[in-house]
């Protein structure tokens, strides 16, 4: 009995490496493509030409609202005073003027 059990792994051991074994079909790798470092940049591409001018605002079919209207402007200074007039003709003396003097209550 002291050799019953090890006699059991052995029997199981050489049953199981008499087994015919399938041959593994494994599938070739995928081959990746890993970019190299990069190179020098190269040279500046040409200039491009100028761009067509845009149409002015005349030809337009539906013109825009008017702007709103401006704020009050501030109030101008005092103006210089004006020069003194010419004098008047001296009055003629007498004639027929009659002055009504309302009586006093």
């Amino acid at each position: 009995m002291k050799y019953s059990f090890f006699l059991a792994a052995l029997a199981v051991m050489i049953s199981l490496a008499a087994c015919d074994k399938p041959a593994a079909n494994s599938a070739a790798p995928a081959v990746v493509v890993v970019p190299g470092p990069a190179g020098a940049p190269g040279p500046a591409g040409a200039t491009g030409s100028e761009g067509a001018t845009g149409a002015t605002g005349a030809g337009v079919a539906v013109p825009g609202p008017a702007g709103a209207t401006g704020a009050t402007g501030a109030t101008g200074n005092d103006g210089v005073a004006g020069a003194d007039g010419s004098k008047g003709d001296t009055g003629k003396t007498g004639g027929d003027t009659v002055v009504v003097v309302p009586a006093q209550k």
